[in-house]
């Protein structure tokens, strides 16, 4: 769902970093993986990369290929950067996790939408691999700080493509707001189906991974009581996001697809790391991994703070889908 942008966006931040003479006067090359959303898959692409040359690599993948990779690149000198969105628990000396994390996302959006939908009962259902289970775990931890509580939880494989079962058991559960882990086309086929089913008139969903290009797939028609939660959209009305929108829409024309959280923090990435490169005179990547944390880096979505364990600080929105776009709100 979101892989073209991200690829735009990689070869767009490469573009401006060799632009001001790359690291110590070289140039950077992206070389680009594909794991096919298969964690073996995934392995296999990390090896190829480093048998390339590659001494970073940034994992914008699902948490289950970017941890079966840091497991397979164990003991090598190889710097991992996970730019978005995870549950944490994957950093080291030469792991980096940038992004949202689960549990300030959650802490942001709770109350939020309890007031939004007007009631306190959530169903937990998503992908069954370890994001979403984490998320869920974090969830039970942070839900009944509100005063909330869990009328259920269901999983569904990557690639489920019908998913009555879980919206009957929402619908039977009485649930106000379901939690959604799902991802990617996963994602855009559970809210579909939501709508077909119903079930948005009877609740509304937290969907912390949906971003633009997915809700494009979701259609504007299902989009309506759907919310998500990010430090990134497209529409965020900062001065950074509208320098980096209009060179996004120069290079690569008014119908490239949306940006988001998931692709616009791989270009965040990319400059972090180039930041700390330019910082020690060199692209050895311990020594990068050092000098990235602790900082505060100016980003398009704002400031970014890595404290000295790489835990992230950045401001949150609460956005609602309106049509296909996402638009920060106060609830």
């Amino acid at each position: 769902m979101f892989g073209a942008a991200t690829d735009h966006m990689a070869m767009l931040a490469v573009e401006e970093i060799n632009a001001e003479g790359g690291v110590r006067g070289r140039p950077v090359e992206l070389v680009v993986g594909d794991d096919a959303s298969d964690p073996a898959v995934g392995v296999a692409e990390a090896r190829r990369l480093v048998r390339a040359g590659c001494r970073t690599i940034l994992v914008a993948t699902t948490s289950a290929t970017y941890f079966a990779v840091s497991r397979a690149l164990a003991g090598t000198e190889v710097l991992l950067i996970q730019p978005h969105m995870n549950e944490g628990g994957g950093t080291g000396p030469l792991r980096v996790q940038l992004g949202e994390h689960h549990e300030d996302q959650l802490a942001a959006a709770v109350r939020p939408l309890m007031r939004a939908a007007g009631g306190k009962r959530w169903f937990l259902a998503g992908n069954d691999y370890c994001w979403p289970r984490s998320t869920h775990a974090a969830a039970r931890r942070i839900l009944p700080r509100s005063g909330a509580r869990v009328a259920g939880e269901r999983y569904a494989a990557l690639g489920t493509r019908d998913f009555t079962q879980v919206i009957d058991a929402v619908t039977a559960s009485g649930a106000d707001i379901v939690l959604s882990t799902f991802v990617g086309a996963d994602a855009a086929a559970f809210e579909r189906q939501c709508h077909a089913m119903g079930l948005r008139e009877r609740c509304v969903t937290l969907a912390p991974a949906m971003d633009e290009s997915t809700l494009e797939h979701v259609g504007a028609d299902a989009a309506p009581g759907l919310y998500a939660v990010s430090g990134y959209v497209e529409q965020l009305a900062s001065p950074g996001n509208a320098v980096l929108l209009h060179r996004y829409r120069e290079a690569y024309g008014r119908w490239a697809p949306p940006l988001s959280t998931l692709s616009e923090s791989v270009f965040e990435a990319a400059h972090i790391w180039w930041s700390a490169a330019r910082r020690v005179g060199a692209d050895e990547p311990r020594l990068i991994a050092e000098a990235m944390r602790p900082g505060s880096f100016q980003l398009p979505r704002g400031t970014v703070t890595l404290d000295d364990s790489g835990r992230v600080t950045q401001d949150l929105f609460v956005t609602e889908a309106t049509g296909t776009g996402l638009r920060p709100v106060s609830l």
